[in-house]
């Protein structure tokens, strides 16, 4: 087997797969291309965007190969739901709102007021979002954005906020408006867990990968993630309870909160003078995720279904059309009635059974082998799997009850991948052996069992070339054949990274504004993240600070922990150093951008001990590693 660093054709065994799919599903129902064309109006002259150093962060042409016959490399179903998010261009919904389609992975929505437009979840970039008001003008005229709102705290709808308006602009009157709870999840998310998501993130999107019919082709929710800049202005107005109602510029809307569904923190909207329902990403043309691939918390199927139930009954019967944050919209009552009902039904199924089955001992993967839906629902083009699962939503479920523990004793404490792969690869007779087994079970179309038992090589040899070979050729099947656009990232990036080395993470979603939006609750958390804790067993460091617009902050390092107490306490007791300073250099200070040594210098700072306390609990700090290894140990 001769090592090669591009993709290679499909096997006989996935094509024969995929040609299955045609014959399986109604392909000739063309109501979804009607839908996801509907309201064309037109599109970008420059097919590319690009960020202040010229550099490409959105290509709208990338995906011009969708427009031909699926090949064998790719799942008919996921090409065809590729092919419907690859439009690119201005739609509109119904009289007064329009969305942007196909400039990032979800969509922006513009809804005309008396003035101006109020602009809904501007995109993940603040070039794409640029970008997409800049064709809705080219269309609909030079109109100001007098509002903005975000329906949910994921980056890709907000972070392009910057492309719509500016802190003058806020200043001046612009609202924006967010479901309760937005900012504290929005910056968590990013920031906590942030570099470990991005780094995942970076396989489930498939960013980095070749477009084209054996490499990237989309995720099902949208095509992929833009590589521009991610910015965040903080929201104005809150939105605390469902039936709220706000008038920015003339344009009347009713709210749903949503809080634990595909965010958590998220909202509905209601435009009852245009007949419309905005879903945000609780109801999309997919199942969604009850746990992203790139690592989040689980997300409720009860709730979920519950609240979609809650829309129905609230807002459906006066609804003529419902869009949402990602894909095409829905027209007709009766249809929107049988969309979120069905989509209702989806997650509650989901949810239900997975207990059902889970009270009669099977465990997660177990599960997750005999789910089917029910015949309805598996007819229904939008409850494909395209971007959450059945497999790993179930999966979810069962995680989201009773944890990662299957209740096995056998498997309490079992040793970790490298160590455990040493002695498997071992029992089975060495890394040859193993591979010449597994040469026969990729030869035979088992990609599944071929990539699970190679993975042990690869975690016992990471060097074996062989074995990094016959990897990233099964990986490279089993993404061939996946219809969920996230499942099919992961396997090629796999495959891409075992021939390539390592891509690293193309979107960088802790921004200097998401950093900045932070409190300092929050910021002293993200530190303690931070702390190479077996390395200050023995420290014990406290430093008081005063900080001259606002509180009385002690910090301590002592038994590896970094704990904040606000004020002069018992916890606050004794400190080695203390520092009077403004928030602005405690910011600066903690973010790394003002060394501890070059505090004494400023007018503003005032130091009491021995500031070598604080340069040495600094020191303490270690960084994230954003390029990890995922698919070798």
């Amino acid at each position: 087997m001769s090592p090669h660093t591009e993709a290679g054709p499909a096997e006989p065994a996935v094509a024969q797969a995929n040609a299955a799919v045609l014959r399986r599903f109604p392909f000739d129902d063309t109501r979804d291309l009607a839908d996801a064309r509907r309201g064309f109006l037109g599109t970008a002259q420059d097919s590319v965007v690009k960020d202040a150093d010229g550099r490409v962060v959105w290509d709208l042409d990338a995906y011009g190969f969708l427009a031909g016959e699926c090949p064998a490399t790719a799942n008919p179903s996921l090409w065809r739901q590729s092919r419907l998010c690859s439009d690119h261009g201005l739609f509109e919904v119904t009289e007064g709102i329009y969305q942007v389609r196909g400039f990032d992975l979800s969509n922006m929505t513009v809804v005309e007021g008396e003035r101006g437009i109020l602009v809904i979840d501007p995109l993940l970039c603040a070039e794409t979002a640029a970008a997409a008001l800049a064709l809705y003008r080219a269309h609909r005229g030079e109109r100001p954005v007098t509002a903005v709102l975000y329906t949910h705290s994921h980056v890709d709808h907000f972070g392009g906020v910057r492309g719509v308006i500016t802190d003058a602009d806020v200043a001046a009157g612009v609202p924006v408006l967010a479901p309760r709870g937005f900012l504290e999840h929005a910056v968590s998310e990013n920031v906590y867990a942030g570099t470990a998501m991005g780094r995942r993130a970076a396989y489930m999107y498939g960013a980095a990968l070749p477009k084209g019919e054996r490499g990237q082709i989309g995720t099902g929710l949208g095509q992929t993630t833009s590589t521009g800049t991610v910015t965040l202005i903080p929201p104005t107005v809150s939105v605390t309870r469902t039936g709220q109602t706000e008038t920015v510029d003339g344009i009347r809307m009713v709210f749903q909160l949503t809080p634990g569904t595909e965010a958590p923190a998220e909202l509905n909207i209601h435009f009852p003078d245009r007949a419309a329902l905005c879903m945000a990403e609780n109801a999309t043309h997919n199942l969604h995720n009850l746990l992203t691939l790139r690592g989040a918390q689980v997300r409720d199927p009860r709730a979920w279904a519950r609240y979609l139930t809650e829309a129905v009954d609230l807002f459906a019967g006066a609804s003529d059309v419902a869009f949402a944050s990602h894909h095409w919209p829905t027209w007709g009552r009766d249809r929107v009635v049988e969309f979120l009902s069905t989509q209702r039904d989806l997650y509650a199924y989901l949810h239900d059974q997975t207990l059902r089955m889970l009270n009669q001992g099977l465990t997660g993967p177990e599960i997750a082998e005999r789910m089917e839906l029910p015949p309805a629902l598996e007819r229904a083009w939008h409850t494909h799997g395209y971007y959450g699962s059945v497999s790993h939503n179930t999966k979810a479920v069962y995680q989201r009850y009773l944890g990662w523990f299957d209740g096995n004793p056998a498997h309490l404490w079992e040793h970790p991948p490298a160590e455990a792969a040493k002695r498997y690869v071992d029992f089975m007779g060495g890394a040859d052996q193993v591979l010449r087994r597994a040469r026969q079970s990729y030869a035979d179309g088992d990609y599944r069992w071929t990539a699970q038992v190679v993975g042990h090589v690869l975690f016992a040899e990471p060097d074996h070339s062989e074995a990094r070979e016959l990897q990233a050729d099964a990986l490279e099947q089993l993404g061939y054949g996946s219809e969920n656009g996230a499942w099919r990232n992961f396997y090629l990036m796999g495959a891409y990274e075992l021939r390539n080395g390592s891509a690293g993470t193309p979107t960088v979603t802790a921004s200097p504004d998401v950093i900045a939006a932070l409190t300092l609750d929050q910021l002293f958390d993200a530190l303690a993240i931070r702390v190479d804790g077996p390395g200050s067993w023995d420290v014990d460091i406290a430093v008081r600070l005063h900080i001259t617009d606002g509180d009385t902050v002690t910090v301590r390092l002592r038994n590896g922990v970094l704990t904040h107490v606000t004020g002069t306490g018992p916890a606050a007791a004794d400190p080695d150093v203390e520092i009077t300073l403004t928030e602005t250099d405690l910011r600066a200070l903690l973010l790394g951008t003002l060394r501890p040594a070059d505090l004494a210098a400023r007018d503003t700072v005032e130091i009491t001990g021995d500031p070598r306390r604080l340069t040495e609990l600094v020191g303490r700090l270690g960084m994230p590693d954003p390029d990890f290894a995922i698919v070798t140990p």
